[in-house]
């Protein structure tokens, strides 16, 4: 905990910690408040709005299918920091063209023909930012800190890429549509001004030709990382994880207003918990494991998330009550019997999730040369997006099916049980390393 407190206070790590923080604000502004909007004020279908919750998550992952090899590559090769200002300057031309299509979907003018598209458009774009960045603010760490400080690094992004994520949670659950549109244009700006702080971090790696064929790029980003035991345990962990995330995110804005019939606060409400658990997780983790990079307590983690998503089952199950109204207010729903279980649980679903997801990251960044570290999150994000996409996607299509969303939280156990295996399998790889881990 010291050291997370003191890398806070230096310019080496702060104004990336700000940077990132704000950048995953922005998206989750943007995307929450116009997913909420469509569900709640467009459409009138749990089937179509299912549909078009897993239509943009899978919107803002492909980009990361289609370009994590590259993107890798490019931060590898060249001075990250750099990269991190091109990339906050484009997202202020993206969130302009959002804000267009919300302006007019909020006005109801040309909804199917010229707002959605632009809406969507931009939430694509901002997957090709996103999957651009994501390299560098894990793999920019080893080169900025030292060895003994790149696993509370992480745990410091990734807790505060979740209370950013809920943040902007809250803000795109609550505000007037009109305050979210000019909202993420002003964070796109800030988040320029801030990332020009950010120390120079020039290419560890004496290459210079980046290859721009997504297809071979990303089979030879492919075949370094599964050469290598500990990144591939690590990788395929953490992709079964965020998978779980893709299906559950997916899920929670309908299931708020189709299972626990509770208006679109409840909603935000329950994702707020949910990225609030991560965030725990994440700083707990290094408390627990005290510095050391090690996956020990991984496979016990997921298996805790296991029991806590049957739980979560069994208590959308139970819960059959109607609200005074057409549906629930916050109020309302927090003095139902259930509705604080229910928080509680989704939150320690989550921290058992942060507390599990955490090390494996700084694996990808620890156990690779310092000029290969951005290469080895690229891998891991290209093989998470995968994994996602093909997640959200069944997620949409089994409610488009009409398979009841508390049956579809089930789906999640075998990923969970897939997750715990690999954990074995890493934390046995790494005992043979570093027989001090065992």
């Amino acid at each position: 905990m010291t050291t997370s407190t003191n890398l806070m206070r230096q310019r080496r790590f702060l104004p990336l910690f700000l940077t990132q923080l704000l950048n995953a604000f922005n998206d989750n502004l943007y995307k929450n408040a116009m997913v909420l909007f469509v569900v709640y004020q467009v459409y009138d279908s749990p089937e179509t709005e299912t549909m078009i919750s897993g239509l943009a998550t899978a919107l803002f992952v492909l980009p990361f299918v289609l370009f994590s090899a590259t993107s890798g590559q490019l931060a590898d090769m060249r001075d990250k920091t750099k990269i991190i200002r091109w990339i906050k300057f484009a997202e202020i031309i993206i969130m302009c063209v959002g804000a267009a299509g919300l302006v007019l979907a909020a006005r109801g003018m040309a909804i199917e023909t010229i707002a959605m598209p632009l809406m969507f458009v931009a939430l694509f774009a901002m997957g090709v930012h996103s999957t651009f960045f994501g390299p560098i603010k894990y793999a920019i760490l080893p080169q900025h800190l030292e060895k003994d400080e790149v696993l509370a690094g992480t745990g410091l992004v990734e807790a505060g890429t979740y209370v950013a994520i809920l943040a902007g949670m809250i803000l795109g659950g609550v505000m007037p549509i009109m305050w979210s549109i000019v909202g993420v244009i002003l964070v796109a700006v800030v988040g320029y001004m801030v990332c020009r702080w950010v120390p120079p971090a020039p290419a560890q790696s004496e290459e210079n030709k980046v290859d721009w064929n997504p297809i071979r790029a990303s089979k030879s980003l492919i075949t370094f990382t599964m050469s290598n035991p500990e990144l591939r345990y690590s990788v395929l962990a953490i992709s079964y994880f965020w998978t779980i995330a893709a299906i559950l995110s997916v899920q929670f804005i309908p299931l708020a207003k189709n299972v626990l019939l509770a208006d679109k606060q409840v909603a935000a409400v329950l994702l707020v918990a949910f990225s609030a658990g991560i965030a725990i997780g994440s700083v707990s983790i290094n408390a627990l494991l005290k510095g050391d990079i090690s996956a020990r307590y991984s496979a016990r983690s997921v298996i805790v998330m296991a029991v806590l998503l049957i739980s979560f089952y069994a208590l959308c199950k139970m819960w059959d009550l109607t609200p005074a109204g057409e549906l629930f207010t916050v109020w309302e729903f927090l003095a139902q019997p259930l509705a604080l279980a229910i928080t509680a649980n989704l939150l320690l679903i989550a921290v058992a999730g942060g507390m599990f997801v955490v090390p494996l990251y700084a694996f990808l960044t620890t156990r690779v040369d310092k000029s290969e570290a951005s290469r080895s999150v690229a891998a891991n994000n290209f093989v998470s997006s995968i994994y996602m996409v093909v997640g959200a996607g069944a997620a949409g299509a089994l409610g488009y099916l009409g398979i009841p969303l508390e049956e579809q939280v089930l789906v999640s156990l075998i990923l969970c049980a897939l997750s715990a295996r690999l954990s074995r399998k890493l934390h046995a790889t790494e005992a043979l390393r570093d027989p001090e881990n065992a």
